[in-house]
């Protein structure tokens, strides 16, 4: 039987559509996905008890997918059957993202439960490679790769984020453990000093009222509110891909509709995404709002004589 550990976003909804039989949907508490309903909540402190219930109801394969807020933890609520796991808790919450990652997938490995990518699952998450818009990239974009190449490797040695933003020979930005809508956020601000002065709530409150009045991205990109999008795209190229040496069973980078409204409110001129590597949610909308905001989409390997760190 398959599990989902379903975190936020939309990612394990559109899993859970991709298959015949409904999988045992389980979520870390505080981190709700959209659009589905969790059948089991838990903690890290009882993660003992959690992987009692897996086995107790014949999950043999599990799939971590969506964004999850890395959790404190309370030592008052940790229950008898997580004590023995406490240094695995405590090594999944040291700094660094795949580190933490792999001493959790431990802890199932060891009761024999296999750890299976989402894009193993739904195997059209993953586009395929060329340019996908109509929206056409600069000929040349040497420059550009070599210092998304730079970026990566350095992201890559400490263990944190799955993007960038770049200009040519200039590295611009590079994602953090807060995600790539912070990072598009703060391009925001650097672009327009007008918005210096807002908090990052503001920004992202905007954007949600924006979408709820609207409904759809495509209505937003498609409305009355085109005009509100930067009318030249200086802000550089969007640049998604996994850590090198990265465990690509879970926390692949993922983009979707509302990562094409940030790019587009921050100017970018148009997103690239490693080969067979970052998951596209709702393919055809992304495509159509880059088109519709005068974004590129390219698919595409960044390996390039690269070398392990």
């Amino acid at each position: 039987m398959l599990a989902i550990i379903a975190g936020k976003g939309e990612l394990a909804k559109s899993i859970c559509q991709s298959l015949c039989e409904k999988p045992l949907i389980c979520t870390l508490d505080g981190n709700n996905p959209d659009g589905i309903e969790p059948e089991i909540i838990f903690r890290l402190e009882t993660l003992g008890s959690f992987l009692d219930t897996l086995k107790l109801r014949g999950v043999t394969e599990l799939c971590f997918c969506g964004a999850v807020v890395r959790p404190k933890i309370d030592i008052t609520k940790i229950d008898h059957a997580t004590l023995p796991l406490i240094p695995v808790l405590q090594r999944a919450l040291l700094p660094g993202d795949d580190g933490a990652l792999r001493a959790l997938l431990s802890v199932f490995e060891q009761e024999n439960i296999t750890i299976r990518g989402a894009h193993e699952i739904a195997r059209d998450l993953l586009p395929p490679s060329g340019v996908l818009t109509q929206t056409q990239p600069r000929k040349d974009l040497t420059l550009d790769l070599d210092s998304a190449r730079e970026a990566r490797r350095r992201m890559s040695r400490i263990d944190e984020g799955q993007a960038c933003v770049v200009r040519g020979s200039d590295i611009i930005v590079c994602e953090d453990s807060r995600g790539t809508d912070k990072m598009l956020y703060e391009l925001v601000s650097t672009n327009n000093s007008s918005a210096e002065s807002r908090s990052s709530d503001l920004f992202f409150g905007v954007m949600d009222e924006i979408n709820d009045a609207l409904g759809t991205a495509a209505d937003w990109l498609t409305g009355s509110d085109l005009h509100r999008l930067p009318p030249k795209r200086q802000a550089g190229i969007l640049f998604k891909f996994p850590k090198l040496g990265q465990d690509r069973r879970v926390d692949l980078p993922t983009i979707g509709p509302r990562t094409i409204q940030y790019a587009a409110q921050a100017g970018i001129e148009g997103i690239v995404l490693e080969a067979q590597e970052v998951i596209v949610i709702n393919r055809s909308s992304v495509i159509t709002l880059c088109d519709q905001s005068n974004l590129f989409l390219l698919v595409r390997s960044m390996h390039s004589c690269e070398c392990s760190l």
